[in-house]
């Protein structure tokens, strides 16, 4: 009887062995070429690819990108802002409509004697 159930056991092992094997992901192979590794990135891409949230994930990014233009900030689609006007015009930012410049330098062009 105990023969029979190892014989059983041994064949159910046996039989399970290739289903195991099956599931396993080849591991990824890297080749040195003149010193330099370079590895197998789409090996590399399917074993990081087996994560249960990474659809949602990668379906939050998409919608992150795809905001609406009229909830977008103004520097992000090319609209002036306040900050960036009062960087431009210098001290004359709500004073004048010409924006400050350096003066000009005083003195005489070596080239003129």
């Amino acid at each position: 009887m105990k023969q029979r159930m190892r014989v059983a056991a041994s064949l159910a092992l046996s039989m399970a062995l290739p289903w195991a094997w099956a599931e396993e992901t080849p591991a990824c192979i890297e080749v040195t070429v003149g010193g330099y590794k370079t590895p197998d990135y789409a090996c590399l891409s399917r074993q990081m690819g087996n994560d249960p949230q990474a659809a949602s994930a990668a379906q939050r990014a998409q919608e992150a990108l795809n905001v609406p233009v009229n909830e977008r900030a103004p520097n992000s689609i090319g609209l002036a802002t306040p900050a960036a006007t009062g960087v431009r015009m210098g001290n004359t930012f709500g004073n004048s409509v010409k924006p400050q410049r350096p003066a000009v330098p005083a003195g005489s062009s070596p080239l003129l004697k």
